[in-house]
This record gives C-alpha cells, sequence and structure tokens, in this order.
C-alpha cells in the first residue's frame, strides 16, 4: 500500500515537472498584440511568429498598419528554433498556424518551404523579385545581411584593418601578443548565423581552416550573439570581430564611434531574412498582404532607413539596399541563394563533422 501511494506521489510530481517545464519553454516566446488602429472591435488579426526583435518589428507594423487600419497584429518574437518546430507540430496536429513567418534561419525556413509546410504566394513583386531571393514564388529573402570584419578604430590609428583573410591571418601572426584573447568570432555550435556563415566559408575559401587555426592560435572569443561582440569592439576590450551580421554592426556603429566595419574584398557572404506563408495558416490572405508590404517599396523603404537593415527590393533607392551595394562591390558580394541547397547542413552528421573540425582548429597551437 505505501510503496503504491509513493508511486502516485511520484507520478504527480513528475506530472506536475512535465507542466511547470512545458509552461516554461511557451515563456520564451514574447508575444505583442497592436490593436487595428481603426478600433474596429472584431478586426481581423494577423499572427506573425519571428526571429526579429519586436522593437526592429514595430516600425514594419506600424507601417502595414497604416495601409491596413482594420488589421490587428498579433507578434511573436522567437528564436528561430523555435518558429520551425512550432509550424511543424501545429501543422502536423492540424491546427492553424502563423499567417506569416519571418525568420534569419535561412536553412530551416527553406525546408518548411521544401518539406509542404509553407504555400505559394504569387505577389506583384514575384516576378521583379531577384532570382536568388526567391524559391518558387514560396520563400523570400527580404533583407540583404553582409557577414563583415569589425574592427576598434582606436586601435588602428597607425595601421590599417584587414580587409581580406590572407590581410587578417597576417595581422594576428604579426600582432600576436596585442591581439591574444581580443579576438572575437560566433560560436558555431551555438549561433545559428554564425554556422551559416562558417559552411559558406567552407565553400568559398580554400585555406578557411588556416584562418579558424590563426584565430585558435590567437585565443579567440566566440559567443553566440552579435551584442555581445560588438559591447566588447566598441569598449576596445576587443579589437577585431570575424563575420559579424552587418546589419547589426552598423547599427551599432552608427551609436558607437569606435566601431569600425570592413566588408572583407576577397569575398564577402551575404544572408538574408526570409518570409513565408505557412501551408496551415490561420488567414493566408493577410500573410500573403503582410508579406507584400514587406516587399513593396514602402516596406523596404522603412526597413533600409528605420531599421538600418539592406533592402532586396530593386525598386528601393539609397545606400542601404542590394541595388547600390552590388554596384560598389560587385562580384566581391556572395548572396547565399534561397534554394534546397541550404538545408545540406541540416544534416547532422554533416553538421557534426563541420563542428568537430572547428573545434580542432581552434584548439590548434
Amino acid at each position: 500500500m505505501a510503496s503504491g501511494c509513493g508511486m502516485i506521489v511520484f507520478m504527480r510530481i513528475l506530472l506536475y515537472l512535465c507542466l511547470f517545464f512545458s509552461a516554461a519553454s511557451q515563456l520564451q516566446a514574447q508575444q505583442m498584440f497592436f490593436p487595428a488602429p481603426s478600433g474596429k472591435a472584431d478586426a481581423e488579426t494577423l499572427v506573425v511568429y519571428s526571429s526579429l526583435d519586436e522593437p526592429l518589428a514595430t516600425p514594419m507594423i506600424e507601417g502595414f498598419q497604416k495601409a491596413h487600419p482594420d488589421v490587428a497584429v498579433s507578434y511573436e518574437d522567437m528564436l528561430t528554433g523555435e518558429i520551425y518546430d512550432r509550424i511543424v507540430r501545429e501543422t502536423d496536429a492540424g491546427e492553424k498556424t502563423a499567417d506569416f513567418a519571418f525568420s534569419s534561419a535561412m536553412d530551416l525556413q527553406v525546408k518548411l518551404s521544401n518539406d509542404g509546410y509553407a504555400q505559394r504566394s504569387d505577389l506583384p513583386m514575384s516576378a521583379r523579385w531577384p532570382a536568388w531571393a526567391n524559391w518558387r514564388n514560396t520563400a523570400y529573402a527580404l533583407t540583404f545581411e553582409p557577414a563583415v570584419f569589425v574592427y576598434h578604430k582606436p586601435s588602428f590609428v597607425n595601421k590599417k584593418p584587414p580587409a581580406t583573410r590572407a590581410e587578417f591571418v597576417d595581422f594576428l601572426e604579426h600582432h600576436a601578443k596585442e591581439v591574444h584573447g581580443r579576438i572575437a568570432t560566433y560560436d558555431i555550435e551555438r549561433s545559428g548565423v554564425g554556422f551559416l556563415f562558417m559552411s559558406r566559408d567552407q565553400e568559398q575559401f580554400g585555406d578557411i581552416w588556416n584562418v579558424i587555426k590563426s584565430m585558435g592560435t590567437a585565443g579567440v572569443k566566440v559567443y553566440s550573439t552579435s551584442s555581445a561582440i560588438l559591447e566588447r569592439i566598441s569598449d576596445g576590450r576587443f579589437i577585431l570581430g570575424y563575420n559579424i551580421l552587418g546589419s547589426y554592426a552598423a547599427d551599432w556603429a552608427s551609436r558607437h564611434p569606435d566601431v569600425g566595419i570592413v566588408l572583407p574584398k576577397d569575398y564577402t557572404v551575404v544572408m538574408s531574412r526570409i518570409g513565408l506563408v505557412p501551408h496551415a495558416a490561420r488567414n493566408a490572405e493577410l500573410g500573403r498582404r503582410y508579406l507584400e508590404f514587406f516587399m513593396s517599396k514602402e516596406g523596404q523603404t522603412i526597413m533600409a532607413r528605420q531599421l538600418q537593415i539592406p533592402a532586396v527590393s530593386p525598386e528601393v533607392a539609397g545606400d542601404n539596399t542590394a541595388n547600390t551595394m552590388q554596384a560598389i562591390h560587385g562580384a566581391q558580394l556572395r548572396p547565399v541563394p534561397v534554394s534546397p541547397g541550404l538545408m545540406v547542413y541540416l544534416d547532422q552528421v554533416k553538421r557534426a563533422r563541420i563542428i568537430e573540425r572547428w573545434n580542432e582548429a581552434l584548439r590548434a597551437q
């Protein structure tokens, strides 16, 4: 009898723990609600799952609602993996999911499209959208964000910062004492963007592992977020950052004058945030309207000027656009195409091999 009571108590505790951790996982997503500007009581609600921080998303939402005042927006700020997992889970359970998904995890967004979790969105700009940025009118690249070198300007008063990977290695070798423990890059095991940049480096640059070894010898520090690196560059704790997301670097540099940016001259990888309308969207028409706004001249202008994230649209002019950047830098820029090729490194065996080689290179002295 005592044994039976003990088992019941154990099962109750286990149930409570399951409920607790389930609730905690739900809290990871931050949900914000933007009422319809018109005040309409029964306004339609657009549901968005996005990895874009809410402060950056707000200008886009306000711009959309200005054009659609009778639409409310439920915005859920989530990690990229959570966006993918939730859409798959809700769809497979026969439930409705977000009307629009926006994520910097290019591979996961393309996998959603490739595996039937996204639907076609034939829009006014579809035919004019760059071919590399449009996968079958289903997944669209909506931003143009280079991977850059970031440097502490006061540390380079009397010398030029490296502008190629060969120069980067040379600088580390000739300033060993000065740079040791004062360079940084992403932790590719924890940063999806960092892994994406590393996988593209491996494809674009035959000597990339020598670069990684040189960073390991120089005592490189690795982080999962851009802000952790940029903060330490801005105050001089670090001298150099490798393969940092250019949109965040530009925003940081606009507020911290000691932060400098270099687009690597040998080649510059460019990633994009991808937008799509899920197959099981609650209101696919609303999702398409929001995607259409993202692709419109107005939406892309807000992104380039207010969010400081380079626009893809060929209709938008100005410095912070793919057109202008490509006109200036030409073939130096290597955009990551929106295609099934992105899914190669979702293979866990291939991913594990890159990470293992990465760790071995960093440990090499």
